[in-house]
């Protein structure tokens, strides 16, 4: 589903215009985006959790010069679904 999609599926069900919801969805993304970047995690009850997870430094191969080169290490953004929303997907 892509962000129109769901735009589209929210005001049907809502009744709100789409621009409106188009809105919402854009500030909930930025929000949440803006969140995670001031190292805060986001928790949606029910649903999940967006967070910050960090990745160490790693020695990896390049196979083309046939040397190793490191990997530095970095936060990266991640979802992590709450156990209600799991048990629903099964």
């Amino acid at each position: 589903m892509t962000k129109a999609e769901l735009v589209k599926q929210i005001a049907l069900k809502t009744g709100v215009e789409a621009e409106t919801v188009s809105a919402v969805v854009e500030n909930l993304m930025e929000q949440v985006r803006e969140s995670l970047i001031g190292g805060e995690d986001v928790y949606l009850r029910g649903f999940g959790t967006f967070l910050r997870k960090h990745r160490k430094a790693k020695k990896a191969r390049n196979i083309t010069r046939n040397t190793t080169i490191t990997i530095p290490e970095k936060d990266i953004p991640a979802f992590k679904p709450s156990p209600e929303f799991k048990q629903r997907i099964k």
